[in-house]
């Protein structure tokens, strides 16, 4: 039996790999869908003996199977945000409390004790519908602090209830969101954190990384945009202080694969898709192959750079097929 504490207490990389070799096998035998994928790729389960052997789950099949390693029935469903005609990622969740233990645990690496701050979000799109990790977690936060709140569009009174907050402040939103405020009142944030957890949801076109801090910045008065890395089929998130360079908790580890061989690991400082190891993941799977595009460096950062297109495939990828 796998307990979750130890996942937590990670400091060394030698304890990262036995503890994924644990996971991987738990998994390997109680996740049917993970089962049947490796059975397919004629994977042997028994030759593989190190972290760097272990394939990688397509994240689609989050969309189209039950992801799921428990015995016992979900406490919680999380879902991704999807346009319309697009099927949502579905993320069955056995024990909710390490989620909730995770971005604790995450959230005290990058920024300390959570009540050293007031949160507020600006997450519309992720408020008008169920199922949303991110509201989940920001949610736990603010009453974790005690200070802060959502905001919809009412935009003046997020910004009269934060210049009435003399404690730190983090504004977290997701992108569009932002340069709303941005736009409209382009106000100067003392004291303040802002946090933009990425993507437009189809209501703006797509604008480069650095072109949206350089408006946010100026926008807002700061020197830097934070940023939150996180999606419905993962526990764990990534932050970047600024710069656009993320980094992960102890417990997950990011690398990338070519996407012409998706079994092929690139090394780093070469671009290529983001394979996922979250260890968090227990009871769905720990070990994802995501369709977002990036680059890792030596020190176990890495930089996200859009999604897999069809551009970036110039062959026969299995994971799209």
């Amino acid at each position: 039996m796998i307990d979750s504490s130890d996942i937590f207490a990670i400091s060394e990389a030698e304890q990262f790999s036995r503890l994924a070799m644990d996971i991987f096998r738990f998994q390997a035998e109680n996740c049917p869908p993970y089962r049947e994928y490796l059975h397919l790729i004629g994977a042997d389960i028994e030759g593989i003996t190190s972290v760097e052997q272990i394939p990688m789950l397509p994240i689609e099949l989050f969309k189209s199977h039950n992801v799921y390693s428990a015995k016992n029935e979900p406490q919680i469903l999380f879902t991704s945000s999807a346009t319309t005609g697009m099927t949502p990622s579905r993320h069955p969740v056995a024990d909710v409390s390490i989620y909730e233990r995770d971005f604790i645990e995450s959230f005290r690496l990058f920024y300390g004790e959570p009540e050293r701050w007031s949160i507020y979000g600006l997450l519309p799109n992720y408020l008008q519908r169920s199922g949303s990790s991110l509201v989940y977690m920001v949610d736990r936060l603010i009453k974790c602090c005690g200070r802060g709140g959502f905001y919809l569009d009412n935009y003046r009174q997020l910004l009269d209830d934060m210049a009435a907050d003399e404690r730190p402040k983090i504004l977290i939103g997701v992108t569009y969101a932002l340069l709303d405020l941005a736009e409209q009142f382009a106000p100067k944030l003392d004291n303040t954190i802002v946090m933009e957890t990425g993507g437009m949801k189809g209501y703006r076109a797509e604008i480069s990384k650095e072109e949206l801090h350089k408006i946010l910045c100026n926008a807002f008065g700061v020197d830097k945009i934070h940023s939150e890395y996180g999606m419905a089929e993962l526990m764990t998130q990534g932050y970047s202080v600024g710069e656009g360079i993320f980094a992960a908790p102890p417990w997950m580890r990011v690398f990338v694969r070519d996407v012409n061989d998706p079994f092929k690991v690139l090394g780093t400082e070469r671009r290529g898709a983001i394979n996922i190891i979250d260890l968090a993941n227990i009871y769905s799977c720990s070990f994802i192959a995501t369709q977002d595009m990036g680059v890792t460096y030596s020190d176990g950062t890495f930089r996200i750079e859009g999604r897999v297109t069809d551009a970036d495939i110039r062959g026969c990828n299995l994971l799209v097929q």
